[in-house]
């Protein structure tokens, strides 16, 4: 039961919990309205596009994956997987992201929705 956990909740924990706040960080500098905020989550998405790839690779190293062998076939192919992780990720971050986004006109000061 630990290995399940371990290998299957813990990573959806950390991918849902980087959906919710990477929105709610990157509002913290970015402009209010409509625009802007359409803006945020396109920037959101790229972003957490790349820290999913970069949960995943970490995923592999931590299972005793060699960094040499992950290489094997190429930067860009191996870019290309670890993206398309990401990419399927977005299945569990993306509903979690898009909730986060809809929030951020409630705590809009400047402009109004």
């Amino acid at each position: 039961m630990q290995d399940l956990s371990s290998g299957l909740v813990v990573p959806a924990l950390v991918l849902a919990i980087l959906g919710w706040l990477v929105p709610r960080l990157l509002a913290r500098i970015w402009r209010e309205g409509v625009g802007p905020l359409l803006l945020l989550a396109f920037v959101s998405t790229l972003l957490l596009l790349a820290l999913a790839a970069g949960v995943f690779v970490t995923l592999y190293l931590w299972q005793g994956a060699p960094l040499m062998l992950l290489f094997e076939h190429g930067t860009a192919a191996t870019l290309g997987h670890f993206m398309r992780l990401g990419l399927l990720s977005a299945l569990l971050w993306g509903p979690i992201m898009v909730l986060s986004l809809a929030g951020l006109p409630r705590h809009w000061k400047e402009e109004t929705w």
